[in-house]
């Protein structure tokens, strides 16, 4: 009764405030704004009235919840329990064992994962030391066949001096018998 007259008070304070907002808009423009300021802050003041009332009338309500609760359980007769109510250890049990069973199979395959990824990062790293001997080896070979090349060209460039060489110095031979007898 009390919180039904509390309310209906505040909602007879906004219907006044409501009236004072339009009276406030009907005041000479210096008196206006601060007017307007004192009907905003009643209008504040009374939502948090409000704000407050339902929450004391929602811890009311949680209040009488828990002791209709509380009534309830007090009220209530226990009985033993029926033979329906049994529980079936045996297949909790086997249920147990096939999780476990699974679960080292799950970490029987991890190892075997892992030791196969070791193996491929062994292989990876054997046939990575044997690119580069390869690469060694080719690098090698290229460099033997651009020397065999440049001994080739000058074998040919030799070849040549010694021709000329011949020629010139049997010419000069010729030319000093000629001249000298």
């Amino acid at each position: 009764v009390v919180e039904n007259d509390i309310q209906a008070r505040i909602d007879n304070i906004f219907s006044n405030l409501e009236r004072l907002e339009i009276l406030s808009s009907k005041e000479p423009p210096n008196k206006r704004q601060n007017a307007k300021l004192r009907v905003d802050q009643l209008k504040y003041d009374v939502q948090h009235l409000q704000t407050a009332l339902r929450n004391f009338q929602h811890r009311r309500y949680i209040r009488e919840q828990q002791e209709r609760q509380r009534e309830e359980l007090l009220a209530r007769t226990f009985t033993t329990n029926d033979s329906d109510t049994t529980i079936p250890i045996d297949e909790t049990l086997q249920f147990n064992e096939s999780l476990q069973n699974a679960h080292r199979g799950m970490d029987d395959l991890i190892g075997s994962g892992t030791n196969i990824l070791q193996g491929l990062r062994d292989q990876r790293m054997t046939l990575k030391g044997t690119h580069k001997k390869i690469l060694d080896v080719a690098n090698m070979l290229g460099l033997s066949n651009t020397v065999m090349r440049l001994i080739e060209k000058r074998a040919f460039q030799d070849k040549y001096f010694m021709i000329g060489g011949m020629i010139l110095t049997c010419v000069i031979m010729f030319l000093v018998v000629q001249y000298l007898t």
